[in-house]
């Protein structure tokens, strides 16, 4: 069992980026926040200063720390960096535009097969240990892989960049539920 999976918690995809922007491909690439991004995570952090968070829990690229770092200033916490939440590296379709993806191949050029993604994902989820409410800022893929594994299906639909989304256990499964 994962510990994180063992009750609530809080995820956040970054704010935009200039990729997003482009509808480029950036996965492992790091690209940095637009000025739009950089106002999303202003206002997801006043979102998330209201919440009862206990750690940050944050990808080493760029634009989820710059997207985590208004709200570890608020909450007056530190960024725990898991190296495993990076986004998923897509070798040669980065800087491709997203009408070469395609989820399901393992891309040429030193890309990530999805099931390495996914279990690349779900240990440096199992890293994450302790109670309280964390918050896990990272990718639209590390969303991706938690939608599948709490909620089922296969899930494809991006998450939108900085809207924070409670993960909550429930009787029969898992919830999802925007703040």
């Amino acid at each position: 069992m994962i510990p994180l999976f063992e009750g609530p918690f809080w995820f956040l995809r970054h704010g935009e980026t200039v990729s997003n922007a482009a509808r480029i491909i950036a996965g492992s690439t790091d690209t940095p926040l637009t000025d739009l991004g950089r106002r999303q995570a202003e206002a997801a952090a006043q979102v998330i200063a209201t919440l009862p968070i206990t750690a940050i829990y944050v990808s080493p690229l760029s634009r989820a720390r710059e997207t985590a770092a208004p709200i570890a200033r608020k909450l007056d916490l530190p960024l725990v960096t898991v190296p495993g939440l990076a986004e998923r590296r897509w070798g040669d379709w980065e800087g491709q535009p997203h009408g070469v993806l395609d989820r399901a191949a393992t891309p040429p050029g030193a890309g990530e097969s999805p099931d390495v993604f996914s279990l690349r994902v779900l240990a440096a989820l199992a890293s994450i240990t302790g109670g309280g409410l964390p918050l896990i800022v990272a990718h639209s893929g590390i969303g991706r892989v938690l939608r599948q594994q709490l909620l089922g299906g296969d899930s494809v639909a991006s998450l939108p960049n900085a809207q924070p989304l409670l993960f909550t256990p429930t009787e029969t499964g898992w919830s999802l539920s925007p703040a």
